[in-house]
This record gives C-alpha cells, sequence and structure tokens, in this order.
C-alpha cells in the first residue's frame, strides 16, 4: 500500500477510537447519575414510638360451648300422654312433674293389691294370737308372713309404677326440646322431653402438652364468641386432666362459664384465650414493626432520616404487639410500615405524625 492510502485509513481509525471513548465516558457519566439520584431519594415509611404496659402470655384455641348438664325424660311406664305442664324454655326443677299419662289401669292394680294386702293383714293378726296360744305351727305362722311381705312389695311395686305416670324432671334446668303431644301414645324408655343446664356452661378444650406446664386451674380464661358481636366473657380453667393423651398428645382442660344473663346457648362457637403469665409495664411496638431473617429479629429505627436496623430480643406477644427485652429504648422512632427490603442506612421520610407526648408518655418513671 502507498503512503497516500495509509494516512487517510489511520485518520479514519482515530476518529472512530474517539467517538467509542466519548459514548462509554459518557455512559459511565449516566450510570453513576442514576445510582446518586436512587440513593438520594427517600423511601417513605410509616413510623410510631414504643409504648409501656401490661403484656400477657396467653394460650389460644377454640372449643365449641356446651351445657354441663344434659338429659333426655324417657317415659319409665307406657300410656297416653294426657297433660302436657311444660313448654321449650321453661325453667324446671329437678323432681318437677313436666306431663302426666293416663294411669287408669294402674290405678285399678293399685286399689286392688292394696285390698288384698290388707285382708293378709287381717290373718296374719289373727294368726299372731294363734302363734302366741300354740294353735299354730310356725311353719304355718312363716308361710303367711311371707306372702304378707310379697303381698307389700307387689304393693310398693304398683304404687311406684302409678307415680311413673307424672313425668318429672331428673335434673335442674330448661327444657330444650318436647318430643310428645296431647293424645301420643308413649312406650316405656321412649324420650319425653329433654332437659338442659345452663348453669354452669362449659367448653373443653384439647391443650398440646408442651404447655402443660402453663395451664393451672384458677386460670382466668377470656372467650370471644361471634354470636355476640365481640362482647367478651370472662370465665375459669376448673379442671385439668392429669394425663396426656398419647394418640393426639393433647389433654383436657374444662373451662366453666358462668352466664347469668343466658346470652350464650349450647353449641355456640368459641376462641378461648387463657391468660398463664404477665409481665408488668414492659417496652412495647407493633408486630408488624418485627422482622425476622435467618434466625435473627430486628427491627428499623429512624435516625436522622436513615433507616438504622436493631437486632432486638423479644418477649411475649399479645393483641397485635409484642414484647422487646433487649435492643430499644422508650423514645425510639420505629418504623411500622415500609420496612420491607429496606436497606439499613437507607434515607426515609416519615409520612406519618407521631405524637410528641406519645414518646413523653412512654418514657420511665422514676
Amino acid at each position: 500500500m502507498s503512503l497516500n492510502h495509509l494516512v487517510p485509513a489511520v485518520l479514519a481509525c482515530a476518529l472512530i477510537l474517539g467517538a467509542c471513548a466519548q459514548e462509554e465516558a459518557a455512559e459511565g457519566e449516566v450510570t453513576e447519575t442514576e445510582e446518586q439520584a436512587e440513593e438520594a431519594v427517600a423511601v417513605p415509611v410509616e413510623v410510631e414510638a414504643p409504648i409501656r404496659g401490661d403484656i400477657f402470655a396467653v394460650y389460644s384455641g377454640t372449643a365449641p360451648i356446651e351445657a354441663f348438664a344434659e338429659a333426655d325424660v324417657i317415659a319409665k311406664v307406657a300410656g297416653e300422654v294426657r297433660e302436657i305442664l311444660v313448654e321449650e324454655g321453661d325453667d324446671v326443677e329437678q323432681g318437677q312433674v313436666l306431663a302426666r299419662l293416663d294411669g287408669d289401669r294402674l290405678r285399678l292394680e293399685l286399689n286392688q293389691s292394696a285390698a288384698n294386702l290388707q285382708k293378709l293383714k287381717r290373718d296374719y293378726e289373727r294368726n299372731v294370737d294363734l302363734k302366741e296360744k300354740g294353735l299354730i305351727s310356725t311353719g304355718d305362722f312363716d308361710k303367711i308372713r311371707y306372702e304378707m311381705e310379697a303381698l307389700e312389695a307387689s304393693y310398693n311395686l304398683a304404687k311406684l309404677e302409678l307415680d311413673y305416670t307424672q313425668i318429672r324432671a331428673p335434673i335442674d334446668g330448661v327444657v330444650s326440646n318436647r318430643y310428645v303431644r296431647i293424645g301420643n301414645t308413649v312406650s316405656i324408655n321412649d324420650p319425653v322431653f329433654e332437659v338442659t343446664s345452663l348453669d354452669p356452661l362449659v367448653a373443653y378444650l384439647h391443650v398440646p402438652e408442651r404447655e402443660y406446664r402453663n395451664i393451672r386451674k384458677g386460670q382466668v380464661v377470656g372467650i370471644d364468641i361471634d354470636a355476640l358481636a365481640g362482647q367478651r366473657i370472662i370465665a375459669e380453667v376448673t379442671r385439668v386432666s392429669p394425663v396426656v393423651d398419647p394418640n393426639t398428645g393433647t389433654f383436657k382442660i374444662t373451662i366453666e362459664i358462668r352466664d347469668q344473663q343466658r346470652l350464650i346457648k349450647p353449641g355456640m362457637f368459641g376462641r378461648i384465650n387463657i391468660v398463664y403469665d404477665q409481665h408488668v409495664n414492659v417496652l412495647q411496638v407493633p408486630r408488624s414493626a418485627i422482622l425476622e431473617d435467618s434466625g435473627a429479629t430486628s427491627v428499623f429505627v429512624v435516625e436522622d432520616d436513615r433507616a438504622m436496623r436493631r437486632e432486638v430480643v423479644t418477649g411475649y406477644s399479645n393483641a397485635g404487639m409484642i414484647e422487646v427485652v433487649e435492643g430499644l429504648e422508650d423514645g425510639d422512632t420505629v418504623i411500622t410500615v415500609g420496612q420491607i427490603g429496606l436497606k439499613d442506612e437507607a434515607l426515609v421520610t416519615i409520612i406519618n405524625e407521631v405524637e410528641a407526648d406519645q414518646v413523653s408518655n412512654n418514657a420511665p418513671t422514676d
């Protein structure tokens, strides 16, 4: 190649290389500018100040509400229903007559048994005189006495069966079901009524064995029932089973509920919370503020408009709040919304207001 051709080629290469260098420099400036812009953008967050107060350790479970006692009232003799004295919803006492069956046949049998017994008693009294005078053998006298005792037992049985025509309540409670109407004929062991005891009501809760050391008789129980629109019922643990079911790994506890207003009905569903411990005047933050990553528990606090990650030690958790044992102090500003994915020392902006007196009220007192 001649010198005349080489010079233009060299100049063209130099121009191309210069243009590439300018483009790379421009791209580097854009990248650096974007990083600076990203760093300068503050992340919007919401914050709250920790509060101090009592927090409870609670075991929660669910169970249906049941009647403490419930009994089917059955007919002990057959007959026609002549009279019904109570209706569903009526309060009854043990032994109260609920209905009456016809007892015509049983009444006649009782009268016949009473007449036979009266006749045999007179014969027995005459034979007592003969026995004292030696005019009757001991064997004949004993035979009459045995017959009188047997007839007396028959009379008492007939009297009892006649009394069974009056159907009585076996327990105190409320008539929850009536199965018969006037004119129905019932047989022996047919159900006539159902009586349910509403005082107390009970809930049986099956608790995992790991909680055995925490649950004790006498502990306070809070029960939330959906049908009562958020009204909390206070009850008590009255019995704790001394054994653990090997098939389920649970033990049964009995919770008694006193409901004088009778707002609670058997069969309602209860959300049960058993308070087994309490920490007084401890520092707490919302549960949403806690971050858990690879076994470490932490929160973000705002310091000089930057989010600073702090590892914390937590305690009891209840009602959306969690106890912070170590890692926070009164007056810290804790990020509760926006901390997911937040980097340590990232620039943040607070979009909600934290009342100044909230922080001062949370400060420890002497």
